[in-house]
């Protein structure tokens, strides 16, 4: 676990904006020259390399690898004889994810985090920011990341002393700010962003919900997707000689598998659910290795109200109802003390156990929980989860399973329509402030925009 660790790791200054592995790169070697494998076993790769402390050669050995429930990544670690230089950082080797994350937490020291080189990491209380790409990967916790950023600040203090006193007077003093963070005298929220959805933070009472810690998924800018190389393709409008026709033609645009990045066609069509209201559904098969993904969008306009569908699960039949989850809806299951927050695995048109599988695969992919970085403990408390939230698909536990949708996009089929179903409660509720404020509604002028007068005048 601690060869990603980028706190205390090197044994001399690292030069700004430069990595020990700079040098190598750009050499076009193949894959099975790099990663060679004996007895079925990964081996490092030992390759020559330029040192950026003494500019001498040293060796950098890189290892393919996967880590448990996480993803594959590629460990780096370089050495130099002549200066006895060190450093250690991994990169991501698999795909990029669908949607960005962003997570804020109320600091603990302890906690373990991924973060991959186009996170960035802010600290609101001292108006700090690491912008991404300005470090390598590393696994560490919040403790190694503030050591990384004030060896990064006093490397260069010297130099700035005797060019001008009192900017180097000021960086000292906020280096103090950085060190005084480390004894919590005062609470702090520490944010990390992360475009490519390959960054965690650690959530030691998983699958229970972390008070602390604030998990949202979100949809790339544009700008985003330029700096990952992601191309946005927009979808090419066609006419349509009526909205009868859009509802009975399937569009078809292009577009990358987000598996493996191969050419694909996504198909996207308008649905009518009876009772209900429209929505558009997207799938995107891939041919070059078989990935497939669906994604459900309201077709129409955010409801007057939100909607809190409650559910009793009571019989094995239960899980082949139609469920509509969208992005805005949050899912809990009281019995398990377990909830799942608004915009996680995206919005979904699939039956009750197919959402409830999908929850299972999410919690399994945890890294900190079943992966190498788990304690039995931690295990113990996951697989006894897992375990109860089987019984429930099976059919063989009563729970209650809760939607909360501010937006009201949210269904769960009632088999019994246009009667009422004896084990289903549908409530609207009014929003909250801060619900509306997630929904962007707050500053939505919907009435007298024509005759306002324009900013400025």
């Amino acid at each position: 676990r601690g060869v990603g660790s980028g706190a205390g790791r090197n044994k001399g200054p690292e030069p700004p904006g430069l990595a020990s592995s700079a040098a190598i790169t750009a050499l076009p070697l193949p894959r099975h020259v790099i990663f060679s494998s004996h007895d079925g076993e990964q081996q490092p790769a030992e390759i020559e390399s330029l040192c950026m402390n003494c500019y001498r050669n040293g060796v950098t050995r890189l290892l393919l690898t996967r880590i448990p429930f996480f993803k594959e990544i590629i460990v780096s670690s370089f050495t130099c004889e002549s200066c006895s230089w060190s450093n250690t950082e991994i990169q991501s080797a698999g795909r990029i994810q669908e949607q960005g994350v962003r997570c804020a937490l109320a600091v603990d020291m302890n906690r373990e985090i991924v973060k991959t080189d186009c996170a960035t990491i802010r600290i609101p209380e001292l108006d700090f920011e690491i912008p991404a790409f300005s470090q390598k990967g590393v696994l560490t916790t919040i403790e190694g990341i503030i050591d990384r950023a004030v060896m990064g600040l006093e490397q260069d203090q010297p130099v700035r002393r005797a060019a001008d006193k009192e900017v180097a007077s000021k960086i000292d003093d906020f280096i103090s700010k950085l060190k005084q963070l480390k004894e919590v005298h005062s609470p702090f929220t520490f944010i990390i962003d992360d475009p490519s959805g390959n960054s965690f933070v650690e959530n030691p009472h998983a699958p229970q919900k972390d008070e602390a810690l604030v998990v949202t998924y979100y949809k790339r800018t544009p700008q985003q997707a330029a700096m990952l190389g992601l191309e946005e393709e927009e979808l090419d409008e066609k006419p349509a000689d009526s909205a009868e026709d859009l509802r009975n033609e399937v569009l078809q645009f292009n577009t990358n598998c987000p598996e493996c990045n191969a050419p694909a066609n996504t198909n996207m069509k308008l649905v009518q659910i009876p009772h209900f209201k429209e929505v558009i559904i997207m799938a995107t098969n891939c041919d070059s290795c078989g990935h497939r993904t669906n994604e459900v969008k309201s077709g129409g306009a955010i409801e007057p109200q939100g909607t809190r569908i409650t559910f009793r699960i009571t019989d094995p039949s239960d899980m082949t109802r139609d469920i509509l989850k969208s992005e805005t809806c949050s899912v809990e299951i009281p019995e398990l003390e377990f909830e799942l927050g608004m915009g996680a695995l995206g919005g979904k048109f699939t039956t009750l156990e197919g959402l409830l599988k999908d929850i299972k695969d999410l919690v399994e992919r945890n890294p900190f929980t079943l992966g190498d970085s788990s304690t039995p403990s931690k295990t113990e408390k996951l697989q006894e989860f897992i375990g109860r939230l089987q019984e429930i698909i099976e059919g063989k536990t009563k729970a209650v399973f809760i939607m909360d949708d501010p937006a009201g996009n949210s269904y769960l089929q009632n088999v019994y329509a246009p009667e009422e179903d004896p084990e289903l409660q549908v409530e609207r509720y009014e929003r909250t402030f801060e619900q509306n404020e997630d929904l962007g509604l707050n500053d939505m002028k919907t009435e007298g925009y024509e005759t306002a007068p324009a900013p400025g005048r």
